[in-house]
């Protein structure tokens, strides 16, 4: 039996990887500076063709779940881009373990969906006794402003994102798609 291919994993062990440095040592922040390039609609197709999907039970299509949000120039509504860290359900451990070790690599996926969907604010909702995890990702997010790679003008670009990260208070529902 072969090795996996590690994506999401792939630079866990390494020890600065939690570091704005360290993830842009190994490529971070690259592919949304290329996202920027490209038009919201062509990177929907791009993850389209990519197969990207979602890691919940359903394994839905990323970017046909993106292809139905109506963003604000259409619907005049505005769109946001909330990360579930939440883990409530027995066993799960990924968001933890992402927000601890490559806290800036789910931020990154953030702002690439951002700019597809047109979101000017995000959220990571977290599980709020997942302390540490949650001072990490604080810690990058801190960093991404101190940076200039959150707020406005993000590199120097016309797009503006802006981030939080919040702690839950423990109740499953917050976790669902409709709440």
């Amino acid at each position: 039996m072969s090795e996996p291919i590690k994506i999401l994993t792939k630079y866990i062990h390494e020890d600065d990887q939690c570091t704005l440095k360290g993830y842009e040592s190994r490529g971070g922040y690259e592919g949304i500076r290329k996202t920027l390039t490209m038009s919201p609609d062509d990177v929907i197709e791009e993850v389209k063709k990519s197969g990207l999907r979602g890691r919940g039970g359903a394994g839905f299509p990323t970017g046909l779940k993106w292809s139905f949000i109506p963003r604000k120039e259409k619907s005049g509504k505005p769109v946001y881009i909330i990360q579930n860290a939440d883990e409530s359900e027995p066993g799960t451990f990924m968001d933890r373990v992402l927000l601890e070790r490559d806290p800036h690599a789910t931020i990154e996926g953030m702002m690439i969906a951002a700019w597809a969907l047109q979101a000017e604010w995000g959220c990571i909702y977290i599980r709020g006794e997942y302390a540490y995890p949650y001072m990490q990702a604080k810690r990058a997010v801190d960093e991404l402003y101190d940076k200039g790679y959150l707020g406005k003008n993000i590199f120097g670009s016309d797009f503006s994102f802006d981030l939080v990260v919040h702690r839950g208070a423990g109740a499953y529902i917050c976790g669902e798609e409709t709440a």
